[in-house]
């Protein structure tokens, strides 16, 4: 099973909504569900009939038939329609809508373009300004007197300046905001945007805290309640009995230390209580020397191979590697990561840290977004400018600025309070970068799978891997082709 085969495998989402599309015309018979491509072979002119199913699981193994779900809710028809290759699907009833908004939509972008990740900033901009000029071309196509304007804000992945990015793009009048990246800062201004009637949606933030029905913060992620038995499944499933967390104190880290440690001891495991670090910390030297006095103990009691760590960081991590690296009980036992590592461009880059991710079997989980044409030409235009391999919220951000602009002409009015309303409905029909980006009741994507990342050398340079996908639906792992057996 390649990688790409492994992001073709299909999600089950429990909760929620699940969108199976049936092909109408000459591709009768192809489904798609979030987890999958649509048939790059469509053009603008073949419309979709999709079924919308709430509160079910439907899994469906590509080439094959969804499986029954009975009984079945109504069914809700809704047409979509494909812009061009590499374009994503969007509700067809806007391709003819009369739109008088004219002018410039100004869209705010807090961005980690410093800071704790700054690499993943880095990726999250390139697949905005592609998204930009992808909608600002479709507009100009259909001669509607509109373009969309970025105004990118520097957060450095610090809460105070986050929240004060957003106050001043508030004063410029700018109130639909995509970002920022962290839960962290999501929190931190999130007082403020519900209170001034600002629009904010994030492409990364996961904290089970911030699933809040009704406010003002929109995530194109499911929240960590999904990734704790996720990761949960890979540290059983590779022997691990026990092991030490290590995590950033915020509100991401804690929701995801205590999301996986339920989920690991619901599986029979033991989790130590672990160390929780200051996320603005610069140095790790007293939290290794801890770390490496627990596992030491912790290998007298269980055995080094039913020991490790579950590291939940920032690019931070970087320091944490490069301190455990001088003790060997640490390189001893596996480790693990989550979405706050995987794809880490300063990771990759520090010979130190990746050595130490291939001497332990690190493995990092992260939401796994759906292959299709669009993911394909947004992977290779963050490679082509940077030459790695883009995380998941890559591609969700490129949904993001796609499905507020969207918005904004389905009510034909710059409105905040308007937006709000059909954004759910416009994401629902609506399948990008990322896939099918279907919301819950707290504003937050639909549950699904989770890729494997894992560093591999190749040659003298060491290179991000899928090497696995986690699947919701059954709680098991796919091991990509290759990659059998060598995790667990």
């Amino acid at each position: 099973m390649t990688n790409s085969s492994l992001r073709a495998i299909s999600t089950a989402a429990a909760i929620g909504l699940l969108i199976v599309g049936l092909i109408v015309g000459g591709v009768l018979g192809i489904f798609l569900a979030p987890s999958f491509s649509p048939p790059t072979t469509l053009t603008t002119t073949v419309v979709q009939q999709r079924t919308i199913v709430q509160e079910r699981t439907l899994t469906t193994t590509v080439g094959q038939q969804p499986q029954a779900v009975s009984p079945l809710p109504p069914i809700l028809a809704q047409s979509v329609v494909k812009l061009g290759d590499g374009l994503p699907y969007i509700p067809a009833s806007l391709l003819e809508k009369g739109v008088t908004l004219s002018g410039e939509i100004r869209i705010g972008a807090l961005l980690s373009l410093s800071g704790d990740l700054r690499t993943f900033g880095e990726n999250h901009r390139t697949s905005l300004e592609l998204a930009r000029d992808d909608i600002n071309a479709w507009l100009s196509k259909r001669g509607i007197n509109l373009r969309v304007v970025l105004e990118i804000e520097d957060t450095a992945t610090q809460p105070e300046q986050a929240l004060a990015k957003l106050q001043a793009l508030a004063a410029r009048g700018v109130k639909i905001v995509a970002g920022p990246l962290s839960s962290r800062e999501v929190r931190n201004l999130k007082t403020y945007a519900d209170e001034n009637n600002i629009l904010v949606v994030s492409q990364s933030s996961t904290a089970v805290d911030l699933a809040v029905p009704s406010d003002n913060i929109f995530r194109f992620i499911p929240d960590d309640r999904k990734q704790g038995p996720a990761l949960a499944r890979l540290m059983w499933d590779a022997g691990i009995r026990y092991y030490v967390p290590i995590w950033r104190g915020d509100t991401y880290g804690d929701g995801l230390k205590s999301a996986t440690e339920s989920a690991f001891k619901r599986l029979g495991g033991t989790v130590d209580s672990g160390i929780r670090y200051n996320p603005d910390a610069k140095e790790f030297a007293t939290e290794i020397a801890t770390l490496e006095s627990k596992v030491r103990d912790a290998i007298s009691r269980y055995g080094q191979g039913a020991v490790a760590v579950h590291l939940i960081s920032f690019e931070e991590a970087v320091l944490i590697l490069q301190e455990a690296a001088k003790r060997d009980v640490l390189r001893s036992v596996r480790w693990f990561g989550s979405d706050g590592t995987a794809g880490s461009g300063d990771i990759q880059n520090d010979a130190t840290s990746a050595q130490f991710n291939i001497d332990t079997k690190f493995l990092h989980t992260i939401y796994a977004a759906t292959t299709s044409d669009i993911f394909e030409r947004v992977r290779d235009r963050v490679k082509q400018v940077y030459g790695r391999e883009p995380d998941t919220y890559t591609y969700t951000m490129y949904d993001i600025l796609w499905v507020l602009a969207l918005s904004i002409l389905t009510v034909d009015k710059y409105d905040t309070t308007a937006v709000k309303g059909v954004l759910p409905i416009v994401s629902s029909q609506y399948f990008g970068a990322s896939g099918w980006t279907v919301l819950n009741e707290s504003g937050d994507r639909v549950g699904g799978d989770y890729d494997v990342w894992a560093i591999e050398k190749v040659g003298e340079k060491y290179e991000w891997k899928i090497v696995g996908k986690y699947l919701a639906s059954t709680d098991t792992v796919a091991w990509a082709r290759g990659y059998e057996g060598k995790y667990t």
